[in-house]
């Protein structure tokens, strides 16, 4: 994926955490009961064909939980007004806004990484009171596979609210 696509929201520049708001989006997902790491690209094979077969356009970021692996493609512009059918393998599915703390990150899109970022996000939530997190980290992944390891740009977001106490 290049700059070129359609991006669902702004990139967290790289060293920086930040809170986000992303909006409401119209997503396609396919899932699997291992871990992301391990099928990440039996994850994608049916996502592309979806795409492809539906005549829409590619967007980005890509998301993905990690246990369970799922993985979630944005869906924008005319593509997002369109009635889109689920299949088998993809669910088409409605996101709505969410508030996450985000660290953007450089490198291979691996396991070691994600935990990396996970855990510098984590430890920033524990040093704060104004935000809680409210459920697990998420990958978000900027660059296609053909992006040499080091060039790619990644995020980990966790949701949070604000802390009310």
């Amino acid at each position: 994926m290049s700059q070129a696509y359609e991006r669902a929201f702004e990139q967290t520049a790289v060293g920086t955490i930040e809170i986000k708001l992303i909006p409401a989006a119209k997503v396609i997902m396919s899932q699997t009961e291992g871990h992301y790491f391990k099928h990440n690209n039996g994850l994608f094979r049916p996502l592309f064909r979806y795409i492809r077969a539906n005549d829409i356009a590619m967007t980005i970021p890509v998301e993905a939980e990690i246990n369970p692996g799922t993985m979630y493609f944005y869906i924008s512009g005319e593509d997002a007004k369109r009635e889109l059918k689920s299949t088998d393998q993809v669910d088409v599915l409605e996101m709505p806004e969410r508030t996450v703390v985000s660290l953007g990150i450089r490198g291979s899109y691996s396991q070691s990484n994600f935990d990396e970022a996970k855990r510098k996000l984590e430890q920033w939530l524990a040093r704060q009171n104004q935000y809680k997190a409210t459920g697990a980290a998420r990958a978000i992944y900027w660059n296609g596979p053909f992006t040499l390891g080091l060039l790619k740009r990644a995020e980990v977001h966790i949701p949070v609210i604000a802390n009310t106490q």
